[in-house]
């Protein structure tokens, strides 16, 4: 009974604070005269910039619609209004015309759509895949999800033929490389587009998945010992800080993607790597045991790593950290894992959530402390934090239903 409680306690404060996460952007976010979402947002909720990017703007459209779906609470006509909306300005002004290839999408607009700056990578177009296939599904409008496959086709040309579309050139002294974040994100987007598809999508995108789960797995080197954030092209290991450096967040949301995937094809051997390397070994590693939370960054061999934040404590980290630990929880029924959970669902509520204005700060200090106070900006936005709290809602449902039952 006290442990029946105790999920209930959870679930009460997931479904809480996720209410007041959306009201926040709800009430501050939305530009109502050109469509699409302010996310550079001050700790009252003042905007403090107008500029309106790209990645920010897909995952806004997808977290509404994905919200609007499968919530009935959330099943709001402004929520609707304010994803299409989001979708039609992605749709406008999104893809640069006249850069290197004509799907190549900006990483930064004005508010009124002009293009301010392009990346050269794939992840403002990964998040407009993520923005137009949710949002087909709320509409209805197919042409929606043939623009978001369209799309994720020149994706996986520019990953795996072709990188030229991206603008970028290679350098004599360049060391190439393979980041986890390209077949981690991939992997995300086929269990995007194939979720309640029919066969023609799942078998179209078939291969992809299997492609992205075996090149997320070379990341974990060193005997097993280590999951490494960018490896050599043949999969080893890479001499200097680049091969050194490690990621907790990433590696632990690699790991419930791997988990989402290994459930939805059987794969019991995948599970126990997914759940062993990717979060268990990741949480060993990146856990401050001095004052809690997760490290930004770390280097395998001890060093101090370069990047000047990797002391930090972030918030997406720690979102990733509670769905992996509640996920590897509900698929195991170890309870070493709710513990885990628990640990950290109480640091992170503690620590980012801000009671009296809404929202959670983002940036701490290595002890705790709020370093940059604003709760939006140019790569946080309506997207971590609601997606962590709505999946653990829903993982929650799922295991109080079971003991009911």
């Amino acid at each position: 009974m006290a442990f029946v409680m105790k999920l209930e306690e959870y679930r009460e404060q997931v479904h809480t604070e996720l209410d007041r996460i959306v009201n926040f952007w709800v009430k501050y976010s939305h530009d109502t005269q050109h469509g699409g979402f302010f996310t550079c947002i001050g700790r009252d909720g003042k905007v403090y910039d107008e500029l309106k990017y790209v990645w920010l703007q897909g995952r806004q459209v997808w977290m509404y619609c994905r919200l609007y779906r499968k919530v009935e609470r959330f099943h709001k006509q402004e929520i609707f209004d304010a994803a299409k909306a989001g979708g039609e300005f992605l749709k406008q002004f999104a893809r640069v015309p006249g850069s290197s290839s004509p799907w190549k999408c900006a990483f930064c607009l004005t508010k009124d759509g002009k293009p301010v700056k392009i990346q050269r990578t794939i992840f403002s177009e990964c998040f407009y895949v993520m923005a137009m296939d949710e949002l087909s599904r709320v509409t209805g409008d197919n042409d929606m999800q043939a623009e978001a496959e369209q799309m994720m086709d020149h994706i996986i040309h520019w990953v795996q033929v072709d990188p030229s579309g991206l603008g970028r050139t290679h350098l004599p002294g360049e060391m190439p490389s393979n980041s986890m974040a390209v077949p981690m994100m991939l992997l995300c987007l086929v269990q995007q587009l194939t979720d309640e598809r029919g066969p023609r999508v799942v078998e179209k995108y078939r291969e992809m998945g299997n492609w992205c789960v075996q090149k997320i797995l070379q990341h974990v080197q060193r005997g097993g010992s280590a999951v490494l954030e960018n490896i050599s092209l043949e999969g080893g290991e890479l001499p200097g800080c680049q091969g050194r450096l490690q990621t907790p967040g990433h590696t632990l949301e690699a790991g419930w993607f791997l988990l989402q995937y290994c459930t939805q094809h059987r794969d019991e051997a995948l599970q126990s790597v997914a759940i062993s390397k990717f979060i268990e070994l990741s949480f060993q590693s990146g856990w401050d045991k001095k004052y809690g939370g997760l490290f930004y960054f770390l280097d395998v061999d001890g060093y101090c790593p370069t990047q000047l934040e990797w002391s930090m404590k972030l918030w997406w980290p720690h979102c990733e950290a509670m769905i992996a630990f509640l996920m590897a929880y509900s698929v195991t029924n170890n309870p070493t894992f709710l513990e885990r959970f628990s640990q950290i669902h109480q640091y992170t509520f503690s620590h980012f959530s801000d009671a009296k204005n809404g929202e959670w700060f983002g940036y701490l200090t290595q002890e705790g402390k709020v370093a940059l106070d604003f709760k939006g900006g140019p790569f946080k936005g309506f997207f971590h934090v609601p997606r962590c709290l709505f999946m653990c809602e829903q993982i929650l449902d799922s295991l109080l239903e079971k003991k009911d039952s």
